[in-house]
């Protein structure tokens, strides 16, 4: 794949990156990586982020994993709120045993579309801090060649890219038996005895694959989705739902600290 020369308009819109620029051996010669140790800083908004299929196990272990929009792309739900990350702060650091997704450990690398060649070409977040001249990890070496770090990184982009259509075959797969189905995920509000108190509050609406449908396919089918794999990421997803009760639970806390901290302050003036 070629990735250091001058390319065409570039196009799509992809979460985190601000400032796309075709990977080049001339503009970018003295750009190096910058070592952090929370890196992360650049997800901290990130609600909802996308997953590839073979994510979709050790993703269920910390978020659900749900399905948006008319191509049901695979989200890992990070956050209840508007530009919120439950796992990620500010800072860049990230809540021990957190799965963090392929799409977030990619960055500041990604494809991107050629429009004028019609290809998939390397780019960087030229805005990206973890990118500068004064980095410790150069992109490219003395003779102008990528180094071994921006060959792995070129790496993982293009076996991202698989994932990506494996992923797409997927969600194919799902669409052709008509498994999906509009599901909500809902909160209960309680008094403080811990009984309910109210209606339930729905606090998210997406797309998940519907049980009851599931097992209506015929023994054969199941069978086959079990041989391709795709049986063992179906559950996977279902198991993952589990885990709104856990982004209600931690939205909650994050509230109470900020009303603590907003009271604490007050008091203070």
């Amino acid at each position: 794949m070629e990735t250091t020369q001058s390319a065409g308009q570039i196009s799509g819109n992809v979460l985190f990156y601000n400032s796309p620029e075709p990977l080049n051996r001339e503009q970018h010669a003295k750009l190096a990586l910058v070592h952090k140790d929370k890196p992360y800083a650049f997800a901290a908004a990130g609600t909802a982020v996308p997953l590839t299929v073979s994510e979709f196990g050790p993703a269920a272990l910390t978020f659900p994993v749900i399905f948006a929009g008319e191509d049901r792309v695979p989200l890992a739900v990070m956050g209840l709120n508007n530009a919120e990350n439950l796992f990620i702060g500010a800072d860049g650091s990230v809540e021990p045993n957190v799965y963090i997704p392929a799409y977030i450990r990619r960055y500041p690398f990604v494809l991107a579309n050629d429009d004028t060649q019609d290809r998939l070409i390397v780019c960087i977040d030229r805005g990206s801090e973890l990118l500068s001249e004064q980095g410790q990890t150069p992109l490219f070496d003395a003779k102008g060649e990528p180094t071994e770090y921006t060959q792995q990184c070129i790496k993982f982009c293009d076996d991202f890219e698989l994932e990506r259509r494996r992923t797409d075959s997927f969600i194919a797969l799902l669409k052709e038996l008509d498994l999906f189905e509009l599901k909500k995920a809902t909160f209960q509000p309680q008094d403080e005895t811990g009984a309910a108190a109210g209606e339930p509050v729905t606090v998210a609406e997406y797309y998940g694959v519907s049980e009851e449908k599931l097992n209506k396919l015929s023994a054969e089918k199941l069978k086959e989705l079990q041989e391709n794999g795709a049986l063992a990421q179906i559950y996977a997803h279902l198991v993952s739902l589990l885990g709104w009760d856990r982004l209600v639970n931690k939205t909650m806390m994050r509230q109470v600290e900020a009303e603590t901290a907003a009271a604490a302050a007050a008091n203070l003036n």
